[in-house]
């Protein structure tokens, strides 16, 4: 190991010392409640205080951290990074609610911003004052996004937009929306040739105004983090244009990349978590002695180490074709959704019985076992179906025909 390897695996090594100790210092007191709430299919839990959490991260400085500190961040290097999220999941602490606009949105305006929308939206969401959502997906386009047809026309110095968008997360909460919209214009040639990702553009969108109207989806876990949103004439800036106007896409499939960064290895220490779980749920119910549970078990083991692996390997790989993202999906959306079959049958026939406390509507809550079944089931759906991840990996990585399309 040469000088600069052991000085640089000593600060390293400093540094998860010095965010272990920080967490376990504030994660008390009023805090200390809070520990293993929010998170995919549980974001409605205790909202207001995780939201008063994450903005005393943000006073220390526990925000944003691989942004450079010009932008406001802490300059953090990967591996630091990494070990953040990683040692932020082992803690037990909540999930952020700013998760959008520190993870997609800040680094997306850092990377094809102006200076203005940098000085105008940057602090905000270091500070975790502006909550946002991401407009993409569309009743006739999900996963293609390609096929939006919400517009956005010009009207003096403001654009016009007009539309819906489908399954928004955390619309209800969020203070601004940023909404891919067909403008008209050519923009720049995309990655696969394609003339319908032509004439996009990326708007960032105030929600608190007439002509947004936000509009809840009830899942089968009971709960509604998802949104519908309808824009009939909403209105924002004319500045507000991320990138060139009918460039949209460029600066879409860019936000998609940082979707799949680091973050993931706090993801997957969570998903260790859970599986932890499920081993010691198969030991007290004695599913543990079924050779064929114990087999899966192993084989959910090995394949979160697997993912993990991916993810070490290909972090910080600069990949325009979007394939090692799209492997990253598959890999992770197919195993949790597995899990969460496997939890089901290593529960028996008394997963099939709601053994929650009372819910609002009068029946009853689901335990956690079940809410991971039944949330898990559109792992494979949302941030990118399967089908399209796959179709990616074929014909950008693989090079195979493209598939047709009507």
């Amino acid at each position: 190991m040469s000088a600069d390897t052991r000085s640089s695996h000593g600060a390293d090594e400093a540094f998860r010392r010095t965010v272990r100790e920080w967490l376990a210092d504030n994660l008390t007191g009023r805090f200390a409640e809070l520990r293993g709430l929010g998170g995919s299919g549980r974001e409605h839990e205790a909202f207001e205080e995780r939201l008063a959490w994450n903005r005393h991260l943000a006073a220390a400085g526990w925000t944003c951290l691989g942004w450079s500190v010009e932008h406001g961040g802490r300059g953090a290097s990967l591996s630091q990074q990494v070990i953040f999220h990683e040692e932020y999941a082992r803690s037990g602490a909540p999930t952020k609610v700013s998760h959008i606009g520190e993870e997609l949105l800040g680094p997306t305006l850092i990377a094809f911003g102006t200076a203005e929308q940098r000085r105008r939206f940057l602090p905000k969401i270091v500070s975790v004052e502006e909550l946002w959502c991401q407009g993409y997906s569309e009743p006739g386009a999900g996963s293609d996004l390609a096929s939006v047809s919400t517009s956005a026309e010009r009207s003096g110095d403001e654009w016009v937009i007009s539309g819906q968008k489908v399954w928004t997360s955390l619309a209800h909460v969020a203070d601004w929306c940023f909404v891919l919209a067909r403008t008209g214009g050519t923009g720049p040639t995309d990655a696969v040739g394609s003339r319908r990702h032509h004439g996009l553009s990326y708007l960032l969108v105030p929600m608190d105004q007439p002509g947004v109207l936000v509009r809840p989806i009830r899942q089968l876990t009971g709960t509604s983090e998802f949104n519908e949103v309808f824009f009939d004439g909403a209105r924002t800036e004319r500045d507000l244009v991320v990138g060139e106007v009918g460039g949209g896409w460029r600066v879409a499939m860019g936000t998609l990349g940082f979707e799949r960064g680091v973050a993931t290895l706090g993801q997957q220490v969570r998903f260790r978590r859970e599986l932890e779980g499920l081993v010691e749920a198969a030991r007290k119910c004695g599913a543990i002695e079924d050779p064929v549970i114990r087999d899966r078990l192993t084989r959910a083991w090995i394949g979160l180490d697997v993912m993990r692996s991916h993810a070490l390997r290909t972090l910080g790989r600069q990949d325009t074709s979007g394939g090692t993202a799209s492997v990253a999906k598959l890999l992770w959306a197919g195993w949790h959704r597995a899990l969460g079959e496997l939890a089901m049958d290593v529960l028996g026939a008394s997963s099939m019985v709601a053994r929650g406390a009372p819910a609002p509507d009068g029946g009853r809550d689901l335990d956690g076992w079940q809410r991971l079944f039944l949330f898990s089931r559109a792992d494979t759906i949302y941030s990118g179906s399967d089908e399209i991840q796959r179709n990616i990996v074929a014909e950008r990585i693989l090079g195979l025909p493209r598939e047709a399309r009507g």
